[in-house]
């Protein structure tokens, strides 16, 4: 995989934090800061389709009268 080189301004106690974190973890601060990306990452889809799971309980009698019982995916 391709790497890119991302160059980020933060506070001193941040920057101090991200290598002590990361070494407590014993992995690189580049390491660290790209699994935290994917960590995030991770849990905006959980609550993408979380919220979406949601919206299809709470509005299921809707599509049910629009569109019928009969469609695939319908229980």
């Amino acid at each position: 995989m391709a790497k890119t080189q991302l160059n980020v301004r933060v506070e001193d106690t941040t920057a101090e934090t991200a290598r002590r974190l990361a070494s407590q973890r014993g992995m690189s601060v580049n390491r660290y800061i790209e699994e935290l990306v994917r960590q995030d990452e991770g849990e905006a889809g959980r609550t993408f389709v979380e919220s979406a799971a949601d919206f299809m309980k709470q509005y299921a009698s809707v599509f049910t009268e629009e569109f019928g019982a009969g469609r695939e995916g319908a229980r």
